[in-house]
């Protein structure tokens, strides 16, 4: 959805994938207070959406008091834009932006808002409902456009877009994209050996074999590379379920259950060595990971003596841990059902797990199911990933203030220590000072294991040979970026009616 939103949507300003510095995009320039907490940006004033009625600061104005009204489900959002005290429209083309204290990522606070049409969204404040339950509405000033921004729906299995003829910048070189939602693993490999697709993400067991396939060499390119954004896998252990503590909550716990996650087996037997073992959220390349720390190896030994200083004992000789009041060390590990490789290291980990005496029962689940789970906090463990950033603020996953009201804690983690380092960090705009507090926040979550950080993954990806003008920028493949710079030349083109 966010892959297809960002060619429909735009913001204020854009980051130059080369140089990662902030370039204008709806704003033509922009000025910042003294005090760092005033910004003031002057638009275009050539924006229409794709519907013809012309971009405003109003828009952007609205489109802040829309994410903030808390009848509408958006509360990730809310916990992003929680440092901006309002956003004004001071002239058509001006909107100024205060935030309440100083944030370190400010400017690309205020600058990546996706802009929403006031006349096409503000109806649904009368009926929020319709809102919260669509699936979707969508229309923006972007380069590409829904054809109908109210009509699509799920069941259609396909999402297609098509060129918005009243786009302000330069035309996109392709008349429609098209994206076949193909949930199987099985079933997208062979539509893309088919042809039917020209973009695959393959994974690690399926790499070398593609590559060594003649004809599949023959009409596509690959690209091998770990994206400088690339996110993260990660186990979640539930400290809190139905209001009461689980046994996760006990830190020896986690820490036992990171020490029995075999994670460099995992990367080498399952992703075959396309994959890095993560320590913290902060990728291994960042000014925010503190170089000390690496990952815990796996240790048998270890794990069980943190089990025994728990009160675990196989008290009853069945091959199982019980707690004191004789109940079994079992769990359900909730994982999204069509992965293939998430499915083969939830079993690999069940194997593991057992010899420590740990009883996990795999729970494969559909994502809409997940979704709920995770709103509910309804799930002993479950198996996820995030996505991250240049920089990435820890605030929304695992700050306490992100436990209610559908923050992203869904793991319901407190550390007062942690929540003071994530508000300072947040609040220091000099980089050589903040660096340290998020160095200090990541050795205390290398303590805590609030989730056991499983990978972070290799892209390796297949494209089609007619696609042109492809490389690999600071931001990853330029594939998928605006504005669009890959085409396909005119007689190379398939896909004319």
């Amino acid at each position: 959805a966010g892959e297809v939103q960002s060619y429909v949507l735009e913001s204020l300003l854009i980051r130059d994938p080369e140089t990662l510095e902030w370039l204008g995009l709806i704003a033509k320039s922009w000025k910042v207070s003294d005090d760092g907490l005033t910004f003031t940006f002057q638009l275009r004033d050539d924006v229409k959406f794709s519907d013809g009625v012309p971009l405003t600061a109003d828009d952007v104005a609205f489109t802040f008091d829309f994410i903030q009204n808390p009848a509408i489900a958006a509360p990730r959002d809310r916990a992003v834009l929680d440092k901006i005290a309002s956003v004004k429209a001071t002239g058509k083309y001006e909107v100024v932006f205060k935030f309440k204290e100083p944030y370190f990522d400010s400017l690309a606070l205020a600058g990546g808002i996706a802009i929403l049409p006031r006349h096409f969204y503000e109806p649904y404040l009368n009926t929020p409902e319709v809102f919260n339950q669509s699936k979707g509405l969508l229309l923006g000033s972007g380069p590409y456009r829904l054809a109908d921004p109210k009509g699509w729906t799920p069941d259609q299995g396909l999402v297609e877009l098509q060129r918005n003829p009243r786009y302000w910048g330069p035309q996109p070189s392709f008349d429609r994209l098209l994206w076949k939602v193909i949930q199987n693993d099985s079933a997208r490999l062979t539509t893309f050996r088919n042809g039917e697709i020209d973009e695959y993400g393959a994974r690690p067991r399926e790499y070398q074999t593609l590559r060594d396939d003649k004809d599949l060499s023959a009409r596509t390119q690959h690209f091998e590379y770990m994206s400088p954004t690339a996110g993260y896998s990660y186990i979640g252990w539930n400290q809190m379920r139905n209001g009461k503590p689980t046994r996760f909550a006990d830190k020896r716990v986690r820490q036992a259950m990171t020490y029995l996650t075999d994670r460099d087996r995992i990367n080498k037997e399952i992703m075959l060595g396309y994959a890095e073992t993560a320590v913290s959220p902060f990728s291994p390349r960042s000014k925010q990971h503190d170089v000390a720390l690496t990952p815990r190896s796996f240790d048998l030994d270890k794990a069980k003596q943190l089990l025994k200083e728990a009160g675990y004992a196989d008290r009853n000789k069945d091959g199982v841990l019980e707690d004191a009041q004789g109940k079994p060390f079992e769990f359900e590990l909730v994982f999204f059902q069509d992965s293939e490789d998430t499915k083969r290291v939830v079993l690999f980990l069940k194997d593991l797990y057992a010899r420590a005496g740990v009883s996990l029962i795999p729970k494969p689940t559909e994502w809409s199911v997940m979704l709920d789970l995770l709103n509910k906090r309804d799930f002993d463990a479950i198996t996820l990933g995030w996505t991250s950033g240049v920089e990435t603020d820890i605030y929304q996953i695992f700050h306490s203030k992100q436990i209610e009201g559908g923050g992203d804690n869904f793991v319901n983690y407190k550390n007062s220590e942690l929540d003071k380092l994530i508000e300072q960090a947040r609040g220091t705009v000099d980089e050589t000072k903040r660096m340290p507090l998020w160095q200090h926040a990541e050795r205390i979550m290398y303590e805590d294991q609030p989730y056991t950080f499983l990978m972070r993954r290799k892209s390796l990806v297949f494209i089609d040979k007619r696609i042109k003008n492809l490389q690999i920028t600071k931001l990853g493949l330029n594939l998928g970026m605006v504005p669009v710079e890959v085409y396909v030349p005119e007689g190379q083109q398939k896909y004319k009616q």
